[in-house]
């Protein structure tokens, strides 16, 4: 119990340190790489890093196997790509009939859009908050999942003044919290699947112009939901292919009987 708390304890100090270092210093680091002349698609991922050590840290600190394994980087990397394009072509698809190309979209914007957000907010939220949680304490999935959730959702607001579409941002983005920490969990922890998935979602909303906010209008939230859908039948479908139990069940919603059990291994 003291050794689970004591985890507990680490993951949400680190991450704190992180939100409240990020919103202070990420800027003034950044334009402080850029005087350097490093290269500005650079100095943003230098930026991410040197933001994130607090968590990096702590995951060192914690030992719990390998840095990779203990967020979830170790596992199936083409494995994932491929799901993740399958899973999303209703999106593209849908997009791409619906909606003109973005023809002010640049590759910077796709890196720090797409990109840098997928590979850093799923490392963050889903691999260190909730994977440590719900990995290695007695935390289930509800639990674990509620203060990265929040602060994921609440981290969007600033697309929008408008206290209707702020609500509607919030709960859309709580939503897709929840959706990529339940496909980490039932991917076997396999962070790259929520990574791609995040990467192609984002990628898709910025190349047609589907809305200008995470909420977006009436028709290329069907095609989001449409995706949505695929991607939970399609985890279904894996699971019960693999003959493996879900990870996210009555058993493990609330909290866990011990703290390793089959949702590590299944």
């Amino acid at each position: 119990m003291r050794k689970e708390l004591r985890t507990i304890l680490i993951v949400i100090i680190a991450f704190s340190m992180w939100y409240f270092i990020e919103k202070a210093w990420f800027a003034p680091v950044y334009h402080f790489l850029t005087d350097l002349s490093v290269l500005p698609l650079i100095a943003y991922f230098l930026a991410y890093i040197l933001m994130g050590l607090p968590m990096i840290a702590a995951v060192i600190w914690l030992r719990q196997g390998s840095f990779s394994s203990s967020l979830g980087l170790d596992k199936g990397f083409g494995q994932a790509i491929l799901a993740a394009i399958i899973f999303t072509l209703p999106m593209l698809l849908g997009y791409a009939v619906m909606y003109d190309f973005n023809h002010e979209i640049t590759f910077s914007k796709i890196v720090k859009g797409a990109v840098f957000a997928a590979l850093f907010e799923e490392w963050y939220f889903r691999g260190f908050l909730f994977g440590m949680l719900f990995r290695f304490t007695r935390l289930g999935f509800i639990p674990s999942i509620l203060l990265g959730a929040f602060v994921f959702a609440a981290s969007h607001l600033y697309q929008s003044n408008d206290p209707g579409v702020m609500t509607g941002i919030f709960f859309a983005t709580l939503l897709g919290a929840g959706l990529f920490a339940w496909v980490y969990s039932e991917w076997k922890f396999n962070l790259w699947i929520a990574i791609w998935l995040h990467l192609l979602m984002n990628l898709y909303w910025m190349l047609f112009d589907a809305g200008d906010n995470e909420l977006g209008p009436l028709a290329s939230n069907i095609f989001r939901a449409a995706t949505i859908a695929f991607i939970i039948t399609g985890t279904l479908w894996y699971k019960k292919r693999k003959g493996s139990a879900l990870a996210v069940n009555r058993r493990t919603l609330w909290m866990k009987a011990e703290t390793k059990t089959d949702i590590q291994t299944s």
